[in-house]
């Protein structure tokens, strides 16, 4: 177990470049299913959630070469169709390996879903969908069973779901005949999956709009991709310039992604200026101001992005109001905020209303999830005094080296060991 020492009120300045997005590279990587033929993936992270399903897809036969922020993956050789519930339990998206399976081999055996608990998140929309393309889906002892053939179906999703997305349309590019699928999620990392499905020969239409249409092919072939850059770890830095009224060029990051979480940030005036490999983030001049946010789906404000917000606006005058419209639960790091010291009442489960206060102060917190972790880092990067913030194994999900990222721009951070 390991922790986050961080002394608070050093100004952040400097470059940190923005790694692949973790939201597409586990999808993507699980697409190398879909061929024989080596998927090359750059722009990668070695995140903990990355090495997890590195894992799982070596226990079905998939041979994985890791260089430098590179990945070369090879799905010749399948002979295990069964996702084990210690690889699954860890981290959800490894269910997504039930549609690209049963599209290229027939059949699949896949564990029920783990990941934060950040509320329910149940898979109806996933198995759905597949029966709709016909596969026969049974649940027995916490794994879905799952046998072929598919063919090709109109689906219809009554919510957006990102990872329902995934999984149907990975397993319609292999499927014959047309699959249709109804209010797709458009967030980009869904666009960055669809982006080398075609690279490797699918054939889909109606990318970007709320109707895709998907005319499954007999093979797919090998491609070279490099993966988008992440918008919620730009997002991440953007708060921790804002909140340090320091001044960050993102690497990598690009606006149009970002709109969302820019234009809250702006209303402090804090200036984002669109250069050729980044952002440059100036919070010098930066006055907090209060605002009201609601998540919804992409173009809207992300839920992954909420729990930093609620940092950064923890310190600005007036009231602000958060409505989480995706998940339920995802307030769990608002406990420890209060213990720095932050002014926050939860609602609902679904909304929470900020008083800003003048400054934190440091304190001895605990991450309950990935997001909320790292929004006790950026309280701590602001507050007065000595923080320590525990769990931190939630973080490194989706943050390759934050620790060594912050330091670089000037942070006093430093990974200890804890007791828990």
């Amino acid at each position: 177990m390991y922790a986050f020492k961080i002394q608070g009120g050093y100004q952040l300045k400097g470059e940190v470049e923005i790694n692949g997005a973790k939201n597409a590279i586990l999808p993507i990587m699980i697409a190398a299913l879909l061929t024989k033929e080596p998927l090359e993936l750059s722009n990668i992270s070695y995140l903990s959630d990355v090495n997890t399903l590195s894992d799982l897809l070596k226990s079905m036969g998939m041979k994985i070469k890791s260089k430098k922020n590179s990945l070369i993956l090879t799905a010749d050789k399948i002979t295990n169709f069964h996702a084990d519930y210690n690889f699954v339990s860890k981290m959800r998206a490894s269910f997504w390996v039930l549609g690209p399976l049963l599209a290229r081999f027939g059949e699949a055996e896949v564990s029920l879903p783990g990941g934060c608990a950040i509320g329910t998140r149940p898979v109806d929309l996933y198995l759905n969908a597949l029966k709709e393309m016909g596969a026969e889906i049974k649940v027995e002892n916490g794994y879905v069973c799952a046998k072929g053939p598919l063919h090709g179906a109109d689906i219809f999703f009554p919510k957006v779901s990102v990872g329902a997305t995934h999984n149907t349309i990975m397993a319609a590019v292999l499927t014959k005949g047309t699959t249709t699928i109804h209010n797709p999620a458009l967030e980009p990392e869904v666009m960055d999956l669809i982006d080398v499905l075609v690279k490797m020969g699918a054939k889909i239409s109606g990318i970007g709009t709320k109707v895709l249409t998907i005319e499954g092919v007999d093979e797919l072939h090998g491609a070279k991709h490099n993966v988008v850059a992440d918008r919620i770890e730009a997002a991440t830095f953007a708060v921790a310039a804002a909140l340090t009224k320091g001044k960050i060029f993102l690497k990598g990051a690009k606006s149009n992604l970002m709109t969302a979480v820019i234009e809250p940030l702006k209303l402090s005036n804090v200036v984002f200026k669109e250069e050729k490999d980044g952002i440059l983030v100036d919070a010098t001049k930066a006055s907090l101001k209060s605002t009201s946010l609601t998540t919804s789906e992409y173009p809207g404000f992300p839920t992954d992005a909420q729990a930093p917000l609620s940092a950064l606006l923890s310190l600005a005058p007036g009231m602000s109001l958060i409505e989480e419209r995706i998940f339920e639960n995802r307030f769990m790091h608002i406990p420890e905020l209060k213990r720095m010291g932050a002014n926050i009442t939860v609602l609902n489960n679904n909304a929470v209303l900020i008083t800003g206060v003048k400054n934190l102060s440091g304190a001895q917190v605990m991450s309950s999830d990935l997001r909320g972790g790292v929004s006790l880092v950026l309280a701590a990067l602001t507050a007065k005094g000595e923080s320590i913030v525990k769990r931190i194994y939630h973080i490194d999900r989706g943050y390759y080296q934050l620790e060594k990222k912050l330091t670089k721009l000037g942070a006093k951070i430093k990974r200890i060991k804890s007791k828990n």
